[in-house]
């Protein structure tokens, strides 16, 4: 297998379908888990538990305050608040301490912006790493008339993406790859590329969306939009229909995947968030009343994953490898 997410067919056959098929099925058990679904839920009375977990492995740079961000940005994406995360850090045999406080202190300050707690985890130095790893859990609340699945989108409804392609991939790059980058992109792209780390959090748009009436909320990681797309329609069982123009792309962004030979629309985009609704442009409006850039890139259809590419209508293929492991630089 390639490096990144497990492709959904052998995510389905191997992982969900015997998790889903197994004998033990418990009544408390109000979501279970599903290609395209970053939650499950929990039953607590009237009240959800909700619950996502997710690693950070494609950079040491900002690790514990870009953990704890798209960690609860899935707990969000469901109409759930965050309440707390729990944080498991494995680090390479002779790491600093400086590492581990780093990750700590950038944990705190997302922490903070949020409003939630870190519960505890583990930490642990291990031969079996050669970089930093992170991996969270986060834990969230609803009641069940407030909850939005991912396979929540309806034939006809418009699709909203908030924000710009390849968000936090453009962080990670100018980060992880900035002498470079220094050579290849103009100064101040790059420094605007940095200042991303500022839009990570989707938790204003999802409660927008919410009191908009939006039935599905999905928040863009590891695949890109494009990838976040997909997964929507084949997580409620549709088609979509997108439009490679009308998707938003930063001048940053757009200069970074130039010069790493990538495409900005298969790039991870925390911080973007897709949308399903009836009457879009009245969401994007009350978006951008409180200061939140959206627009609408397609529509969601009865069957066919389409994109529109230069004026022509073309498959949408299941997301691969996100567009991250594939920078090279010339």
């Amino acid at each position: 297998m390639e490096i990144g997410k497990v492709p959904p067919e052998t995510l389905n056959r191997i992982v969900l379908n015997p998790i889903n098929h197994f004998a033990v099925k418990r009544e408390d058990v109000f979501l279970r888990p599903k290609t395209g679904e970053d939650c499950s839920a929990v039953t607590f009375g009237e009240e959800l538990c909700v619950l996502s977990a997710d690693p950070i492995t494609g950079t040491e740079q900002d690790m514990g305050y870009i953990a704890v961000h798209i960690n609860c940005n899935d707990i969000v994406s469901s109409g759930a608040e965050p309440i707390g995360i729990l944080l498991t850090i494995l680090l390479p045999e002779g790491s600093s301490e400086d590492v581990l406080s780093d990750i700590m202190a950038g944990a705190y300050e997302a922490a903070k912006e949020i409003g939630i707690e870190i519960l505890g985890g583990h930490t642990e130095v291990t031969a079996v790493v050669n970089k930093p790893v992170i991996s969270a859990a986060v834990i969230g609340r609803t009641d069940k008339n407030n909850f939005i699945a991912t396979g929540g989108a309806k034939v006809g409804q418009d699709v909203i993406m908030t924000k710009w392609a390849g968000l936090e991939g453009t962080v990670i790059l100018a980060k992880e790859y900035e002498n470079i980058l220094s050579e290849k992109i103009e100064p101040h792209l790059l420094e605007k590329a940095k200042s991303m780390r500022g839009f990570l959090s989707v938790i204003k748009e999802s409660k927008i969306a919410k009191q908009m009436g939006a039935t599905a909320l999905h928040d863009v990681t590891e695949g890109g939009i494009l990838g976040a797309v997909w997964e929507v329609a084949e997580c409620s069982n549709t088609g979509i229909l997108i439009d490679l123009d009308k998707i938003p792309v930063k001048e940053e962004t757009k200069a970074i995947c130039q010069a790493g030979n990538i495409s900005p629309y298969a790039l991870i985009s925390s911080g973007s968030m897709i949308i399903t609704a009836f009457e879009g442009e009245k969401l994007v409006d009350a978006l951008k009343e409180k200061g939140i850039e959206s627009a609408i890139i397609g529509t969601i259809t009865q069957k066919e994953k389409q994109i529109i590419k230069d004026s022509c209508v073309l498959p949408l293929n299941q997301p691969k490898s996100d567009a991250l492991y594939a920078v090279q630089f010339e």
